[in-house]
């Protein structure tokens, strides 16, 4: 039964690996709550709305995976895709970041 909890054990352990980057270094959350979520809200929305049309033109469907927790937001929408996007978009935005902090700080 615990077979059905990797996969978002996996992105929730990459989630918490992203925070305490951010965490360390004050990249994102840490820096400035608000303005983090106003960048990643948005863009976790764009590719919601890029599955569902995805899902509805049947380019994307929901696989068998025994890894999977089984819980739909929607036909062919795990609950773990909208974990995954979360992930996708902070990660992002937290090696941005980063990449931004360390340019500006060897330009100085």
């Amino acid at each position: 039964m615990w077979e059905h909890s990797v996969y978002i054990t996996g992105i929730l352990f990459g989630l918490a690996g992203m925070a305490m980057i951010d965490w360390r270094f004050k990249l994102a959350v840490f820096r400035d709550w608000k303005r983090t979520l106003k960048t990643i809200v948005p863009a976790i929305l764009v590719f919601v709305v890029w599955d569902i049309l995805g899902i509805l033109l049947g380019i994307f469907s929901d696989g068998d995976g025994q890894y999977r927790s089984g819980i739909e937001l929607g036909p062919h929408f795990p609950i773990e895709e909208l974990f995954f996007l979360t992930l996708l978009t902070y990660c992002t935005l937290v090696v941005w970041r980063f990449l931004d902090s360390r340019i500006k700080d060897g330009a100085s």
